[in-house]
């Protein structure tokens, strides 16, 4: 990225006192020039952290650091004892995850303290709040820095993100940058990866903000209660004590678990919290209804969303290109984190009419006149719920969807988001996203097998695009082929929506890695028909 100011070197005893070291008393001094938790980035002067992975445990690497010429070495607790280097001073950690993080803020000069930083956790709506957030600050004046799946930017820095949450060396480096070029807010999508595996160890938080939780990731968390502990930890272990916490409780969920409303209850009562009276901590939920951030009405269209808000500073009407009631969840929550960190209402109001919607974020691309195709990131059922239920009331032709599942993750959501499908859109034609290392068609048969639980048949793609039939829906494996057949059989009226992939740019297939990007392919298929 930019320009970095930090430190050209650091005494290893003072980088030891930032961490919860056991055999600090034993420990030599002596100048640390860059940290690694990856064997092969590690040379004169640096310290490796062994860190246990999911599938490789950095332990196992200790030699190969030392033979690149590693100072010194950061092991578990009881590992220095098995294993001694003459040259190498040997560190113990009870969690060498949390100590890689907190070394790597205490290399930088602990950036994260020079700035407000706003951490955002949630299933859905991230990235958007992102970009609402960004354009929000900078209305008030102030010069936001933003750490998200979409890319990582700041002033005209804009680097292509390679995690949501970068790790923890690479993380405290971008916000020392970010620092040193001014940046007084930094907005950071915090993973519940990230949460899981300490990535934001060194950064205690001005501001966290939920926006919902729903079933994602499970083949990493093994269960819902799991993934719901995993968002909570930003609350109560990255969150200053004078704090500023922001729940989106979603009150339409039908009879489901309402997650936010639950973490909102928690927080209000759990130790961790406390009283926010006594701690000087502000908790504050948004909401449609009984909230303190909370919608008095809106109206909606496929041109965006115009709303009244009722908030702690008072009514505010906003308007949004945003189009959606999802959408609009995630409006009340960068409201209230705007509302929560003091920015004025006129601020809010302008920084939201001027927001750029989020790359591929129910995106509408170009499209053959009367037709209108929209690019979206949904790879969840509810996520995927969210987007037809809202497209279905602003459609007045057909509404078809395209999508498919990621392989390598979560089966048991296929069959979910098959069903959610069938149930809400017109036409479904179902094809390849990133198979990963799976066949395409084994990853296509268990979403079908959701579908095949509605009242959608199947039939050939020729007569559902060709209108012989109304509704139904086919499986074709090749998605440049599925989107192509489907923009250029739509008709006036229809809706196309291209889901799972959003910003994308690449397929990961078993055959390897390769451009693709729905996109330019939507954009292309409406050029042909337009000459």
């Amino acid at each position: 990225m930019g320009k970095n100011n930090s430190l050209a070197s650091v005494s290893l005893r003072k980088l030891a006192e930032e961490m919860e070291i056991m055999n600090l008393d034993r420990l030599p001094d002596k100048a640390i020039r860059s940290i690694t938790a990856d064997s092969r980035q590690a040379g004169p002067g640096s310290l490796f952290v062994a860190v246990p992975g999911l599938t490789v445990d950095g332990h196992d690497y200790l030699e190969a650091a030392v033979g690149k010429g590693c100072a010194a070495v950061l092991v578990g607790k009881g590992r220095c004892g098995g294993w001694r280097h003459a040259k190498v001073a040997c560190l113990e950690a009870a969690d060498t995850p949390k100590a890689l993080g907190q070394a790597a803020a205490g290399f930088h000069g602990h950036p994260a303290r020079r700035m407000l930083m706003l951490g955002i956790t949630g299933t859905n709506g991230k990235t958007t709040t992102t970009y609402l957030l960004e354009s929000i600050i900078r209305q008030a004046g102030g010069k936001p820095g933003v750490i998200g799946t979409v890319n990582y930017r700041y002033n005209a820095v804009e680097v292509p993100a390679s995690f949501t949450t970068p790790d923890p060396v690479n993380l405290h480096r971008i916000l020392a940058e970010m620092a040193d070029n001014g940046v007084t807010h930094v907005i950071m999508e915090t993973s519940s990866h990230a949460l899981e595996q300490k990535r934001v160890a060194g950064i205690l938080f001005d501001l966290a903000l939920f926006t919902n939780l729903s079933r994602d990731h499970l083949d990493f968390h093994g269960d819902m209660a799991s993934y719901f502990a995993s968002k909570k930890t930003l609350f109560v272990e990255y969150l200053k004590k004078d704090g500023k916490a922001v729940v989106i409780c979603d009150d339409r969920d039908k009879g489901d678990l309402d997650w936010g409303r639950r973490l909102f209850f928690e927080l209000q009562t759990d130790k961790g919290l406390g009283d926010a009276g006594k701690n000087g901590r502000t908790l504050l939920d948004c909401g449609f209804s009984g909230a303190m951030v909370a919608v008095r009405q809106a109206q909606e269209s496929l041109a965006g969303t115009v709303a009244t808000l009722a908030t702690p500073a008072g009514e505010l009407e906003v308007r949004s290109d945003l189009v959606g009631t999802f959408n609009l969840k995630n409006i009340l929550g960068a409201v209230g984190a705007a509302v929560a960190l003091g920015i004025a209402g006129e601020q809010i109001v302008a920084g939201l009419a001027q927001a750029q919607p989020a790359p591929g974020r129910l995106e509408k691309v170009a499209s053959p006149p009367g037709v209108s195709v929209f690019v979206d990131f949904a790879h969840s059922p509810d996520a995927l719920a969210n987007v037809l239920q809202t497209m279905r009331r602003l459609t007045l032709g057909r509404l078809i969807v395209i999508f498919g599942c990621g392989g390598d993750r979560d089966r048991g959501k296929r069959p979910m988001m098959g069903k959610v499908a069938g149930s809400l859109a017109d036409v479904v034609v179902l094809t390849s996203d990133n198979p990963r290392s799976e066949r395409a068609e084994s990853i296509l048969n268990d979403i079908e097998a959701g579908i095949r639980e509605t009242t959608m048949p199947r039939l050939r793609i020729e007569a559902l695009l060709q209108w012989e039939a109304m509704r139904g829906y086919d499986i074709v494996p090749s998605r440049r082929e599925a989107i192509r057949e489907t923009i250029r059989h739509a008709r006036p009226g229809d809706v196309v929506l291209l889901c799972g992939k959003g910003h994308e740019t690449y397929q990961i297939t078993p055959e390897g890695r390769f451009f693709f990007d729905d996109r330019l392919e939507a954009a292309a298929q409406a050029e042909v028909i337009k000459w």
